[in-house]
């Protein structure tokens, strides 16, 4: 079996409960089981509001969407002002978390000399390991690669720069982790993904899905669904 496409929306700190829920409606009347077009619509969608709004968008999303939160702790609880836990984010119903993106802290991909200097599958490969030492369940886990210099600059990787990084990622799942996980891990592609690039690099054989930024909270971004 094929690994499902995947989508998600970062809404990142934009959004009002007027805005998010026009979103919401409109992700509700799309068809996300066409399998005819490009990107395909049998994708699971994942979309990542502020997390003001996340009770919002799960009490009036389609079940099959999913929301996730920007962040999380990695405490259950405790005097850890501003945080939220796993567990907080279990007992409403969100099912997913963006962790290790550049506008927190660090995230999966280069930054624009390290491209340059060729040591891009270096950087990525380094940053994987901190992950692989800590995952037991990969079956639980997206890989979401987005070189640091295509992030909100309008700059875009190559469909074949972007497909290369991919392969050498999975590459990477099987001699570090295992086939099977390299097999069934998804690897999604993020940084100035637009309804304009997204479709042939969801041609390619190892771009499992996107992750898309500020692109995902415009109209024209009807290619999300």
């Amino acid at each position: 079996m094929g690994r499902q496409f995947f989508v998600g929306g970062n809404f990142k700190m934009n959004g009002t409960i007027q805005s998010i829920t026009e979103i919401i409606h409109n992700l509700n009347g799309a068809k996300l089981d066409d399998r005819t077009v490009v990107p395909p619509r049998n994708a699971e969608v994942v979309i990542a509001p502020p997390s003001l709004y996340l009770l919002l968008a799960r009490e009036h999303l389609s079940k099959n969407i999913e929301v996730a939160a920007q962040n999380v702790f990695d405490k259950p609880n405790g005097a850890f002002t501003g945080e939220i836990s796993t567990e907080q984010l279990k007992d409403s119903g969100i099912g997913w978390v963006l962790t290790g993106h550049s506008e927190r802290r660090v995230i999966l991909g280069e930054n624009d000399g390290q491209r340059e200097s060729k040591k891009t599958i270096e950087v990525v490969t380094r940053q994987l390991q901190a992950v692989a030492d800590s995952t037991k369940d990969w079956s639980k886990i997206v890989i979401a690669y987005e070189p640091v210099w295509a992030i909100g600059t309008g700059k875009v990787a190559s469909t074949a720069q972007a497909q290369e990084v991919h392969a050498e990622i999975r590459k990477w799942l099987s001699s570090t982790v295992s086939d099977s996980a390299s097999a069934a891990t998804r690897i999604i592609y993020g940084g100035s993904v637009s309804e304009k690039n997204c479709k042939d690099l969801a041609k390619q054989g190892d771009i499992d899905g996107f992750l898309v930024g500020g692109a995902s909270l415009k109209p024209a971004c009807g290619w999300l669904s």
